[in-house]
């Protein structure tokens, strides 16, 4: 069977992005079960159920970015299932009750609560080895594949998204509530380096230009987390997947406790706009692109 046939990816075809959502996550969870299967016990069995599930965000950024690029989708599916092994171990290990303490992750018990805390551990544990095994199968020049190594190491690690969880921590037993820098700068780690990096899978693996597709991811991270966090002040658990109002019973400072519910759609409607503009010089082959932006703060889950 061919690589093409395995993955059921068109080359080149723009798709809606329902449809492009539900493809990244269809390939992104193949590719993963393909690189476990043969493994018994639950070990490999909760990392499947951790990568399950999920909106595969990150994923369809990689794909659709290549794309963009000219590059075959199917050349970008190491990278796709890479960033969503780093997305569903940062989750693993965030609903631990040494952290957020979540029982529900997606509408299902977290991984803790599936199997117990030192399976969750070493799940994520074993999911962030896997990512890198995968991204070295990214079909590009070596260089540029160096590149993608490098900046996923960067944006997983002390530099993105484990430095922002740890400024997080930090902030929850500070003397003052952090205010709207510190939170940008925060949540920039916490959240919007592994969305930014899913946005440059495209050009990194053409050795392209990078700075249309880098404005884009930086908002596009911004206006995700944002939305997060209207959900949490609103939204209700059926619904979201997870519990809510915990950022308001921690007292944690977030965009709508600093920005008021009103303020905080209004950013991110303005960071949605821009992500768009910065698309412009991609002209219409970027509408799945300017959906997504769209859909990240229309969601309800």
């Amino acid at each position: 069977m061919t690589k093409a046939q395995t993955y059921q990816i068109a080359a080149l075809e723009r798709k809606s992005l329902q449809d492009a959502l539900a493809q990244a996550s269809k390939v992104a969870e193949a590719r993963i079960g393909f690189a476990l299967s043969g493994l018994e016990g639950d070990l490999p069995k909760a990392m499947l159920y951790a990568v399950t599930g999920g909106k595969a965000l990150r994923a369809f950024l990689a794909l659709e970015t290549a794309r963009l690029h000219g590059i075959n989708p199917v050349a970008a599916v190491g990278a796709a299932a890479a960033i969503e092994c780093v997305h569903a171990y940062s989750l693993a290990h965030d609903d631990l009750p040494c952290m957020d303490d979540d029982a529900l992750r997606r509408g299902q018990p977290s991984v803790h609560k599936k199997w117990d805390e030192a399976t969750a551990v070493l799940a994520g544990d074993a999911l962030q080895a896997l990512a890198f095994e995968l991204l070295v199968q990214a079909e590009c020049a070596p260089r540029a594949k160096l590149t993608l190594l490098m900046s996923l190491s960067n944006a997983a690690g002390v530099r993105g998204m484990v430095g922002g969880q740890a400024m997080d921590i930090a902030a929850e037993s500070a003397e003052a509530a952090l205010d709207l820098d510190q939170i940008m700068e925060l949540q920039a780690a916490k959240t919007g380096a592994l969305i930014s990096w899913s946005a440059l899978v495209g050009p990194r693996m053409a050795e392209a230009e990078r700075e249309p597709l880098s404005i884009y991811g930086s908002c596009l991270g911004q206006a995700f987390q944002i939305a997060d966090d209207v959900l949490d002040a609103t939204g209700d658990a059926a619904t979201v997947g997870k519990a809510v109002g915990k950022d308001a019973a921690a007292g944690k400072a977030t965009f709508v406790s600093l920005l008021g519910l009103d303020g905080a759609k209004s950013r991110a409607n303005a960071l949605v706009e821009e992500a768009c503009d910065a698309l412009s010089p991609y002209g219409e082959d970027a509408e799945t692109l300017k959906e997504a932006a769209q859909f990240v703060i229309a969601r309800t889950h």
